[in-house]
């Protein structure tokens, strides 16, 4: 799945969750930490290798739930000792549901496995030999309905964002602020 789609998943099971526990949507810095957890696997799996080469592919690693289960405890505790349990949650969903969405073409296609989920325990096989291109990840995604979906699934949760008030944008502006340098 591309970055959209993961997104688009885990700000939706993120609205499920706020709504089943505080009947609201997602709060501004929640939802921030959402989007990060909802791009770490690849953003540790893809660099390391595809151009460290010091794992077999880029679902391997941060895509594994021998790392995740430790790194989403460790993430709640840390949260929590400054009272902010949200953001590990909020941080554990995003991620959690990445891998899950990678593991889902495994039920419906023969060549696809989830063995991601248990590496190093099961082996994966190695696919990808050089960093692969935008316009050569797009003309093989093109034709795929997996990928389709994924747009289905951003406009949904576009509008639910929109309805929701665009949680975290104001958060991510007034940090940029806080950074821009001042004219003078």
């Amino acid at each position: 799945m591309w970055p959209l789609g993961h997104v688009a998943v885990a700000y939706l099971c993120y609205t499920l969750a706020t709504r089943a526990r505080f009947d609201a949507p997602p709060a501004h810095v929640p939802a921030l930490i959402l989007v990060l957890g909802s791009q770490f696997p690849d953003l540790v799996d893809k660099p390391l290798a595809w151009y460290l080469r010091v794992i077999p592919t880029g679902r391997t690693l941060a895509h594994s739930l021998f790392l995740l289960v430790p790194l989403s405890i460790a993430a709640y505790a840390l949260a929590s000792h400054y009272d902010r349990r949200e953001y590990g949650i909020a941080f554990a969903i995003g991620a959690f549901s990445h891998v899950v969405v990678d593991a889902l073409p495994a039920i419906w296609r023969p060549e696809a496995d989830a063995n991601h989920l248990l590496w190093p325990a099961i082996p994966v096989e190695e696919y990808e030999q050089v960093p692969p291109t935008v316009l050569g990840l797009l003309q093989d995604s093109a034709t795929d309905p997996y990928f389709l979906l994924e747009f289905v699934l951003a406009a949904i949760t576009f509008t639910l964002w929109r309805q929701h008030g665009y949680p975290g944008l104001a958060a991510l502006r007034a940090a940029l602020e806080r950074v821009r340098p001042t004219p003078g």
